[in-house]
């Protein structure tokens, strides 16, 4: 039934007049249009973090979480690719009030990622690009996933912040890189995308690796000895912080994450 509904909204999207004029409301998304060769279409994007040299010109419609709406509206977008995330829920009601076409993109597994490139590829007009793209990303991954197999998931806990404490849910997508490298997100029980946890459920979970932003956001763990991953020293810095940007590059970060979750004991 899934394959279905992704053919026919790969159908309608083929079928829809191609658009000439978007805008990126989310740094993985304007990679994303970079990955289809579609940077001439790219109007606007919304800024957060570094961009990527070929969008250095590209006019800028705000920052992560904040849309300057008055400048979006003069670039006169025919499509507004949308991660629900990097707006406010006030300021996408504004959006949807605008009658703008607009493309949300959430995937919450690789697979659903390897799925958008086909499916915005067809809605730019970029339809055989976008197909190229999902199967080489459907191949990667189906390597990483043979490749990093174990009989026994590794129990790893991914630490997004330490003070407070914030991890990764199952339904979100770094949960799914863990688990195509042969772990399993100990948190992943849990639905919201970066659930606020303590100190006392980590020690109920006894990860066996402990990954996070630095290594001084995980000096904190290792007064906790009755971990295993204090034991075994597998308090480490997440090798590629390309796992928190949903675009092609997630690919090798994924990879990189597997090599790392690959020597622990």
């Amino acid at each position: 039934m899934h394959r279905l509904l992704v053919a026919l909204l790969l159908l309608a999207c083929t079928s829809a007049s191609a658009v000439e004029r978007v805008v990126s409301l989310a740094p993985s998304l304007s990679e994303i249009m970079l990955d289809l060769d579609a940077a001439d279409l790219l109007v606007g994007v919304l800024d957060g973090g570094e961009r990527p040299a070929a969008l250095a010109g590209v006019p800028s419609v705000g920052r992560y979480g904040q849309i300057e709406m008055e400048t979006l509206i003069a670039l006169k977008p025919d499509l507004l690719l949308l991660w629900p995330g990097s707006v406010s829920a006030a300021q996408r009601a504004q959006l949807e009030g605008l009658g703008i076409a607009t493309f949300v993109a959430e995937p919450h597994s690789l697979d659903q990622l390897a799925e958008q490139f086909a499916l915005i590829g067809a809605r730019i007009g970029r339809a055989e690009q976008g197909r190229r793209v999902q199967a080489g990303f459907a191949s990667g991954l189906a390597e990483l996933r043979q490749r990093y197999a174990r009989a026994e998931p590794l129990r790893v806990f991914y630490q997004v912040w330490n003070q407070p404490l914030y991890t990764v849910g199952g339904s979100q997508i770094i949960s799914d890189a863990i688990a195509v490298c042969g772990g399993r997100n100990v948190f992943a029980d849990l639905q919201l995308p970066a659930p606020q946890v303590s100190v006392e459920s980590v020690l109920a979970r006894d990860p066996q690796v402990i990954l996070g932003a630095s290594a001084a956001q995980l000096d904190g763990w290792r007064t906790w000895t009755q971990l295993a991953a204090v034991r075994s020293g597998q308090l480490w810095s997440v090798p590629d912080k390309g796992l928190e940007r949903p675009s092609l590059q997630m690919l090798e970060a994924t990879a990189q994450l597997c090599r790392q979750l690959a020597q622990a004991q």
